[in-house]
């Protein structure tokens, strides 16, 4: 998107139009600047599993529930951490964690496992600790904060009248088209258009 808004810009500039090559996997390496910075810093690029936000740290991973939820922890902050050791009732021998990370996590993971995630929603909802309940997909859908937003209200209606709901884009809602159905373009509707 970025690359489409600065050829346009580009464009408005020079009057003259831009060529844009653009992989998806490209972006990738955005995503793992830490580990890029490191490598590059140090000469030793981290393994997998190894930096605090990649695995390294109790304090920030997903652990599963006895009903195979997952909650996600990101109490990467003391003052999160220890209301996170709190509602789990996390002995005090593994709550600092940089003694025996590999302890820490087993200990949480089998902590967690013996609860639905039912027994611990409100329990992580009370206290400010940096972990929730993560949601389906499907419950997200669902999820009244993105529904009274909007994000669903654009339908896209096939060529034999099924519609579906439009892929969300993060777009303000002053700058969308008004709510509602659009039909989707035929396969090959607007080949003429690119002679």
């Amino acid at each position: 998107m970025i690359n489409i808004l600065l050829g346009l810009r580009q464009r408005d500039a020079t009057g003259e139009g831009v060529y844009l090559d653009i992989a998806m996997t490209d972006a990738m390496f955005t995503f793992a600047w830490y580990a890029y910075a490191i490598g590059h810093a140090t000469g030793r690029f981290p393994a997998p599993g190894e930096l605090r936000l990649a695995g390294g740290s109790p304090r920030y991973q997903l652990y599963p529930t006895r009903d195979g939820k997952l909650i996600a922890c990101g109490a990467l902050e003391q003052k999160f951490w220890l209301a996170f050791c709190h509602t789990i009732e996390l002995p005090a021998p593994l709550i600092d964690d940089r003694a025996d990370p590999q302890a820490t996590r087993q200990a949480i993971a089998a902590i967690i496992a013996r609860e639905d995630a039912a027994h611990w929603e409100p329990k992580f909802a009370a206290a400010d600790c940096c972990a929730t309940i993560m949601a389906s997909l499907e419950e997200a859908l669902h999820d009244p904060h993105f529904v009274e937003r909007g994000l669903f209200a654009h339908q896209v209606e096939g060529p034999a009248g099924a519609s579906m709901p439009a892929l969300p884009v993060p777009i303000a809602a002053s700058l969308r088209a008004p709510p509602g159905a659009k039909a989707s373009p035929r396969l090959g509707a607007d080949n003429d258009l690119l002679q």
